[in-house]
């Protein structure tokens, strides 16, 4: 197939490094512009970065809307484009330009989970699976039929996690669609079952210890690696990168237990409903360290606050 990727984070990337693998013939590459990072640097995103290595043609238009640039795209002469983790919206003039359309890889059991943060939106509604569908786009948000599917559970998972398990399972199933298009007809998604990931707002990264362990720990690992879900201890933000649920109670967000520093343990936090076990945290411009670590710093003891 001659096609165009278009795709921007590591999770785009993997997709892209399948294709190439395969022998597809990828006449460019569309990622996003760089952006500032590290301190302010302009930096390019994973894909470019991965398509530069492989000495593609890379473009980086801020947007597809203008004519000059859906006539470069059309120029192509395309048979798919395949589209992942983009963050671009494709116009109709560039959906129709390739001769079979755009096909997507998509982190969620589609019709649930259309949108922006379809993994860290299924951890934190504790859905007990996700996967992968390769989907033929249209003009709807996610609404194209789908092409093929895969599942797997979501146990104790990050985001992190999930997103890299995720990308190789997409990475193969689009490559299954490509090498045997007829077996592998559009089917529409059903009506019944439709939900939306909306883009992760840093405000919901904040824990609310008022609200069930087992609700904060969803919280914990769906914000891991990025933003970090966080609290305030101290008068300074403290990111929890691990934690789990743990047996216990007290008044929402003060150290139960024996004193870690009497112990060595670990501490655990109550939470409105049982507590969780403090794991790894981060404390503000200082490294990750064990929550035992910093809580001995702290000098906190049974009942006060975090």
């Amino acid at each position: 197939m001659r096609i165009a990727f278009m795709g921007t984070p590591d999770f785009a990337a993997t997709a892209l490094n399948a294709l190439v693998q395969a022998g597809h013939q990828v006449a460019a590459v569309y990622t996003q512009p760089p952006r500032p990072a590290n301190r302010g640097r302009l930096t390019p995103s994973a894909v470019q970065l991965r398509a530069e290595a492989l000495g593609l043609n890379v473009r980086t238009p801020a947007s597809l809307k203008g004519e000059a640039e859906q006539a470069a795209f059309a120029a192509l002469d395309l048979d798919y484009a395949v589209v992942a983790a983009y963050g671009l919206l494709l116009p109709k003039a560039v959906l129709e330009a390739p001769r079979h359309g755009c096909l997507n890889i998509h982190a969620s059991l589609l019709p649930r989970w259309r949108g922006a943060a379809p993994i860290q939106r299924a951890i934190l509604a504790g859905d007990s699976e996700t996967g992968v569908a390769i989907m033929q786009m249209e003009r709807g948000l996610d609404t194209g039929p789908v092409r093929l599917e895969g599942r797997m559970p979501i146990g104790r998972e990050t985001t992190g996690e999930l997103t890299v398990a995720l990308a190789e399972m997409g990475a193969r199933l689009m490559l299954e669609v490509l090498a045997d298009l007829p077996g592998h007809p559009p089917v529409p998604q059903p009506e019944q079952g439709v939900t939306y990931a909306h883009k992760i707002d840093k405000a919901e990264s904040r824990i609310d210890w008022s609200l069930p362990a087992r609700q904060i720990d969803r919280l914990v690992r769906a914000m891991q690696p990025s933003p970090g879900a966080w609290f305030d201890s101290g008068g300074s933000r403290v990111k929890l990168i691990a934690a789990e649920p743990a047996p216990g109670g007290g008044a929402p967000g003060t150290l139960i237990g024996d004193s870690v520093a009497a112990t060595g343990g670990g501490g655990m936090a109550a939470t409105g409903d049982g507590a969780l076990r403090l794991l790894t945290v981060q404390p503000e411009g200082k490294p990750r360290m064990a929550a035992a670590d910093w809580l001995r710093g702290r000098r906190l003891q049974p009942g006060e606050p975090l």
